[in-house]
């Protein structure tokens, strides 16, 4: 891994983690176009979900404290909105789904292809229908559950999970300003568990670490720079995201994955992602 990509790979997954766009898609889709596959990219990977949780706490520590305060509502709607992408995890994990039948393989291009359109299509619908309703609900068990069933399936790379949560809680009635800030709250358990998982996987296969560090003397530079962008555009990205979630204004993040979505497949088959 060279300097530069590290950057990229880092400034890119800061930006499109709170951004309604995917981050595991554009990274899946970076690494390939990369031909990164060395050893140490799994730590590479801890670290970059390191920074955007240093980033979402720094942004949000006042929510993240009235959590632990009484009466606990929102606490315990986030545990119940988090337990489907906990228990959905787990279970891809173990059979190694999404690394073996979509990161790593052949047709990765057209998987992405379709889930960025996936994404598109449902921030298309949220903008419509948060600017045509006409009453609007607080945040409550009806919002929780879909919001978290949506984050659930945002676990597949090119499902964005900002984007799905947020038009979760807006199509439950939601008011706006409430679904945004929880959707946020609901990335700190999941960006924690995928990186507590990820360590775990990172300890087994420590081996691969020190060879990236022996062969790469540039690695622990690359992991200082990967964290630093990720953590700033990660800042970044939020305060633009609120801003959009205020307007109900998604539809040129929609254009872009549409964009996206057709790049993919002409990367798949002009032979650019094998």
């Amino acid at each position: 891994m060279a300097w530069w990509q590290a950057f990229v790979l880092g400034l890119t997954q800061g930006l499109t983690e709170f951004l309604p766009v995917s981050s595991s898609g554009h990274l899946a889709l970076l690494q390939r176009l990369f031909g990164i596959n060395s050893d140490g990219l799994l730590f590479f990977d801890i670290i970059l979900h390191l920074a955007t949780l240093v980033a979402v706490c720094i942004i949000f520590w006042k929510d993240i404290v009235n959590l632990f305060k009484k009466p606990y509502k929102t606490l315990l709607y986030l545990i119940v909105a988090t337990v489907p992408a906990a228990i959905v995890g787990l279970i891809l994990h173990k059979f190694d789904v999404l690394d073996e039948k979509i990161l790593n393989g052949r047709l990765v291009g057209v998987y992405l292809s379709v889930f960025f359109t996936v994404t598109a299509v449902v921030l298309f619908a949220a903008e419509r229908f948060a600017k045509r309703r006409k009453r609007v609900c607080l945040l409550g068990w009806r919002t929780a559950l879909p919001m978290g069933f949506a984050q659930a399936m945002a676990i597949l790379p090119g499902i964005s999970r900002s984007g799905s949560t947020i038009a979760a809680g807006t199509f439950s009635g939601c008011n706006t300003e409430e679904v945004s800030h929880f959707s946020f709250l609901m990335s700190i358990p999941v960006i924690l568990g995928s990186f507590i998982v990820e360590l775990i996987g990172g300890l087994k296969d420590s081996g691969s670490v020190t060879n990236a560090f022996t062969a790469n003397p540039q690695f622990g530079w690359c992991i200082a720079l990967g964290f630093i962008a990720a953590a700033v555009s990660g800042l970044f990205a939020i305060k633009v995201m609120l801003e959009a979630i205020k307007k109900a204004d998604y539809k040129w993040f929609s254009l872009y994955l549409i964009l996206l979505a057709a790049a993919c497949l002409i990367l798949q088959f002009t032979g650019c992602l094998n």
